[in-house]
């Protein structure tokens, strides 16, 4: 069976057992995080948080890309949110290349470099101060006083705050 195929069939059996859950779209906590999408990181359990409390973007990274900020400008303006928390991690694939060895790396397969940026970063803070930096500057986003960094330490599953330069 694939990956997918278990996929679905778990599902059946969450479905079975949902009942209802008439949650409002706005999330509970007026609260976004921004993590990265490493699968040894389960942000739900790790903040505490359960299904309705918070809008949960999830990239390579944790970065905060152009997309990243089209996500929290829906989230702030359309749907409450007044809070970010950013979640990056220790042990992340993104310290491990540089983005301009990867761009050539696919284009002497493909014949042309991706437009986008990987966003690789040398630490887990430079990438938090980075991000937080990038929503604060961010003429989107209406909240952007209540923005917090956090290192996800993936061999204890402690988070330790990092504070902006």
């Amino acid at each position: 069976m694939s990956a997918i195929d278990q996929c679905l069939a778990n599902n059946e059996q969450y479905a079975a057992a949902f009942g209802s859950a008439d949650l409002p779209v706005p999330p509970s906590q007026a609260l976004a995080v921004v993590a990265c999408m490493d699968a040894r990181i389960d942000v739900y359990r790790a903040l505490g948080l359960g299904l309705g409390d918070a809008h949960v973007i999830r990239n390579a990274g944790g970065v905060i890309t152009e997309d990243a900020i089209r996500s929290l400008t829906i989230s702030q303006r359309l749907l409450g949110t007044r809070e970010v928390l950013l979640v990056s991690h220790t042990d992340c694939g993104m310290l491990t290349f540089r983005d301009d060895d990867v761009k050539d790396a696919i284009a002497d397969e493909v014949g042309f470099r991706p437009p986008f940026a990987f966003e690789a970063f040398d630490s887990p803070e430079e990438n938090l101060r980075q991000s937080i930096a990038r929503i604060r500057a961010s003429p989107f986003l209406p909240d952007t006083d209540r923005v917090r960094g956090t290192v996800y330490e993936v061999a204890t599953g402690k988070l330790r705050e990092v504070t902006p330069s």
